[in-house]
């Protein structure tokens, strides 16, 4: 009984969001021209798509950075909110001249389509009002605008979480240089191998027309391996090669403000709406799916881990809960569209333990300074997410399972298998850290004998904020 109530439940949230419009009728073969497609954009969806920017962006500024800034050291403070604030200025401008083209086009040549888009729409060529992408429903699309800003808030937010692990020890202008490298050369490619595809349109005519992990069909609805451990295996890289703060271990580092963090973690709990359901990118049932569970994963990994420190340490702290929080919200970002509510609880339940584990007891033991736990928690919390997609989207639970595009009018494959997709999963987890693993040690490395990637002693011990920056964050 149970299981046939949650059935309906999604099932009228997949009605809802694959209805059709006019043009979707079974005798319809051929994908729209491009002036067909804009007789199919609905101002709901235009309209939830660019407040769903405004939330992701409200993400980095001011939430990554109040979040950050608040677990750093006071002569550290301003060199934090000044990275995070720049690189979503500079991954902007990049984003426009050609990052949205080598995400979001096919490959200069057939053999490079899998793995990198081309420069057709560099410069923004080609791209206006009159444009409209595919979403995930046939025959319904969104302003090409619309979605360039969307998807280019992602790319300001991912790098923006890398600075987390080596924070208080990187110099300012060889961290811009590395991220726009790393942006370039692992962001993009990842992005384009998971995201792009034709649209269910076009399926049935170019069904070969994706990226690498697309085409074999890894789910990932917002950002699992794209962003978190995308990042997460880079800040690792990173905060390995730059090295340990000066007085690791020895002195003690307390974060200056935990209400600053507060306020970041619930500005990043409140964006994150947009960041899941705004993936989605139409307004209907599997957006509100999306949107519920989101909620759901952040209430119970918040609660998760405030569990466990009353277990372990007798007193639950408030950094530990918007640890949890955002541990959360991670884990859910690959299954939010995909899973039940009550297994996104789950999830955000079992994400906490695991990624506790790891920022305290694995972090202890091979002694890394990932500063800010941002291996500990976006790395795990991203591979955690997306290996339980595969459980929570099967059908059985609850889930929405897998989508057959190639058939008009779309339907659900009804041979969903949790161990095929979890095999599938793994092997996107692995390729993403391998790819970013290896660019980003590349980068690292070719910075760090160019130009010098950590301060010197003295500037390190004085503070980035005067020795970078030349102010402080606070006056004395």
């Amino acid at each position: 009984m149970i299981r046939k109530m949650i059935s309906g439940v999604v099932g009228s949230g997949i009605a809802l969001g694959f209805a059709s419009t006019a043009f979707a009728q079974a005798a319809m073969i051929k994908a729209p021209t491009a002036a067909q497609q804009l007789t199919m954009v609905n101002k709901g969806d235009t309209a939830w798509l660019l407040l769903s920017s405004v939330l992701v962006l409200m993400m980095s500024v001011p939430g990554l950075a109040l979040f950050y800034g608040g677990l750093v050291r006071t002569k550290n403070m301003l060199s934090v909110l000044m990275q995070v604030f720049m690189i979503v200025a500079v991954c902007g401008m990049l984003w426009a001249t050609v990052g949205y083209s080598l995400a979001f086009t096919t490959g200069a040549t057939p053999g490079l389509t899998p793995y990198i888009g081309g420069l057709s729409k560099a410069l923004m060529r080609t791209i206006d009002a009159t444009t409209a992408s595919t979403t995930f429903s046939n025959n319904v699309y969104v302003p090409e605008l619309a979605y360039f800003v969307f998807q280019m808030t992602f790319a300001m937010i991912t790098p923006a979480l890398i600075v987390g692990s080596f924070a208080e020890r990187v110099k300012f202008t060889p961290l811009m240089v590395f991220v726009v490298l790393w942006s370039l050369f692992a962001y993009y490619p990842i992005a384009h191998m998971v995201w792009y595809w034709g649209g269910p349109d076009f399926m049935k005519d170019t069904p070969n027309e994706a990226g690498l992990l697309n085409h074999w069909g890894a789910l990932d609805f917002a950002g699992g391996t794209v962003v978190h451990i995308n990042a997460g295996i880079a800040g690792m890289v990173g905060c390995l090669m730059i090295g340990k703060r000066l007085g690791f271990g020895r002195e003690n580092t307390p974060p200056h403000s935990l209400t600053m963090t507060m306020i970041g973690a619930s500005l990043l709990w409140v964006g994150w709406f947009g960041f899941n359901a705004g993936s989605n990118l139409e307004a209907n049932g599997v957006t509100a799916v999306a949107f519920v569970n989101t909620m759901l994963a952040t209430c119970g990994a918040a609660v998760s881990w405030a569990l466990i420190e009353q277990f372990v340490h007798k007193k639950p702290s408030m950094l530990g809960a918007a640890s949890g929080a955002v541990a959360g919200l991670v884990a859910v970002t690959p299954a939010s569209g995909y899973a039940h509510p009550m297994t996104a609880m789950v999830l955000g339940l079992v994400v906490s333990p695991i990624c506790f584990f790891f920022v305290t007891t694995v972090k202890n033991k091979f002694k890394y300074d990932d500063t800010l736990d941002v291996f500990g928690v976006h790395c795990i919390g991203g591979i955690t997410g997306a290996l339980g997609t595969a459980i929570v989207a099967s059908p059985a639970l609850g889930g929405q399972g897998v989508t057959d595009y190639t058939k008009f009018p779309s339907a659900l494959s009804p041979d969903y298998s949790i161990v095929s997709q979890l095999i599938i999963q793994f092997e996107a987890v692995l390729i993403t850290l391998a790819w970013s693993g290896l660019v980003s040690a590349l980068l690292f490395y070719a910075i760090d004998k160019t130009l010098g990637l950590r301060p010197a002693e003295d500037a390190e011990r004085e503070g980035l904020d005067i020795t970078e920056h030349g102010e402080r964050a606070y006056n004395m």
